[in-house]
């Protein structure tokens, strides 16, 4: 990614989770964070990524809320950030987060079965 699209792609991150804590009044949206905004060189689209915690119910109720309130968002998004044209969004799910904490369960049950247990320090 080019240093500009870095720049507004840090912007975007800001804004979007200003947004949806804030300004986004739908039931359907849980406890969401925003990981990261990756925008393609020429700034038309834009990947922002999210992580949700709670149930799968809750994960697909936010999903669905996130693609309902694309065209809100993107609409919010051109009146805070300066940019000629604004890039098509689209929200997709960072399960990062999960992975990382799923692999310190087995790492804790590995190291419980041998007698030491692992730390998450």
């Amino acid at each position: 990614m080019k240093q500009r699209a870095q720049k507004v792609a840090q912007v975007f991150k800001k804004e979007v989770s200003q947004i949806i804590h804030h300004e986004l009044h739908d039931p359907g949206i849980g406890f969401i964070t925003i990981t990261g905004v990756e925008i393609t060189d020429d700034l038309r689209f834009a990947k922002i990524y999210y992580s949700i915690l709670g149930s799968e119910k809750e994960k697909e109720e936010t999903a669905k809320a996130l693609k309902r309130s694309e065209g809100f968002i993107r609409k919010l998004l051109g009146q805070r950030v300066r940019l000629r044209f604004v890039p098509e969004i689209r929200f997709v799910s960072d399960s990062s987060g999960e992975y990382s904490i799923h692999i310190q369960e087995i790492l804790n049950k590995i190291g419980g079965e041998k007698g030491n247990v692992v730390s998450d320090k």
